[in-house]
Parts: C-alpha cells; structure tokens; sequence
C-alpha cells in the first residue's frame, strides 16, 4: 500500500482528525492518528498489518508484542498472519509491564508493533521489557511513523518499518499557535474515552 492511499484510507474511515490535540508525550498537534478508526474494518486490518508482515522475515521472530492499546490489533493480525504468539504489554501505576501470564523466553526473538508512532515512547518502554526478560529484539513494524524518520529503534538494519512516514509538526504548549490563538486542546484517545475528538481525554498516540 502506498502512503497517498494509506492517507486516502484514513480520512475515509474518519481515522485522521484535525482539530488541536495533545499527545501523551505532552505536545500539541493540529493532526490526530485514530488507528482504531481504520483498523475496525476486517479487510483494512488485513491489508495493513499484511503490508507489515511482508517485510518481516518470519523465520527471524518467535513472538510479537505490543503496548496496550492502539498496537494490540495490530500485533494481534500481524502475529496471525506470521503465524506467530502475540503478547501484549500495559500500564498499572503508570509503569508498563507485562501482565495477564504473559512472558518472553530468554533468547526469543520478539518483533514489536504498533498504530502510530510520534516519540516512540510507548515502543521504547516495551523494548526495555524485552530486554529484561533476557528477549532479542527482532524489529519493530507500525503503520504510521509521525516523526518522518526521526525516531528510531535500537533493532538490526532494515529491522523497523513503517507504511507511512509524515513529518507532522508538534509543538510545546508554550510555543503552540493553536494555543494562542485560544483553541481548547482535546485530548482524545484510548485510556479515558471514545477518542471521537470531543471533550477532554487522554490521547495514546506515541
């Protein structure tokens, strides 16, 4: 799949939202990823995550992971079609962890995925779980990398890729224009509501 139609596909399923939200990481954004917008659809699912799992060498992985929420379907699919177990890590305390009897073997191979990538901070937290469970980190695969290349992973050459790369501006609340020009921020996403856009919740986009 290319990135115009990836960005097409998005705006169709209503999963790309432009308004003035903040990211986790704390900057602001005039741009908001919902994967789970695009990802409810069966055959979008099927054809994205399949896109990711084409450039997976799968004798290479032994598990996939993802952190909770928006990277669960994706490695959940991404797993199915490599034939692959699929973990997933969450938050308690604020921490992320592995729950739920999830565990990574010593020396498994686990490739990490996610919906959206902006700091990779989510991503980052469960490679350091891989790493403490004494796991090799295979690659890591998502579909949209916000930051235009920016942000990279500790993982082999040609170990991460992303779909679509788009350099989106993000700003610090101090610097942010839509916050001057007195635009109430949304913060929409997975952990407190519906992620429609409205009212105030807290955004997963990392």
């Amino acid at each position: 799949m290319d990135p115009s139609t990836l960005l097409s596909l998005f705006r169709k399923t209503g999963a790309l939202l432009e308004g003035h939200f903040q990211l986790t990481s704390g900057l602001h954004s005039g741009q908001y990823f919902q994967c789970a917008r695009v990802l409810q659809y069966p055959e979008y699912c099927e054809q994205l995550c399949g896109t990711l799992a084409a450039h997976v060498d799968r004798a290479a992985v032994d598990a996939v992971i993802a952190p909770a929420l928006g990277g669960i379907v994706v490695a959940q699919e991404v797993g199915r079609q490599l034939g692959k177990r699929t973990m997933f890590t969450e938050r308690k305390d604020g921490a992320m962890m592995l729950r739920r009897g999830f565990e990574i073997h010593p020396g498994e191979r686990v490739l990490v995925c996610e919906d959206v990538v902006t700091t990779g901070g989510s991503v980052n937290e469960v490679i350091g779980i891989v790493g403490r469970q004494r796991g090799v980190l295979a690659g890591v695969a998502f579909i949209v990398d916000r930051s235009g290349g920016r942000v990279r992973f500790p993982v082999p050459e040609g170990g991460q890729y992303a779909i679509m790369h788009l350099d989106v501006v993000a700003y610090t609340p101090q610097t942010c224009p839509l916050c001057a020009e007195g635009t109430p921020v949304v913060k929409p996403g997975s952990r407190t509501g519906s992620g429609t856009g409205q009212g105030t919740r807290v955004m997963t986009e990392e």
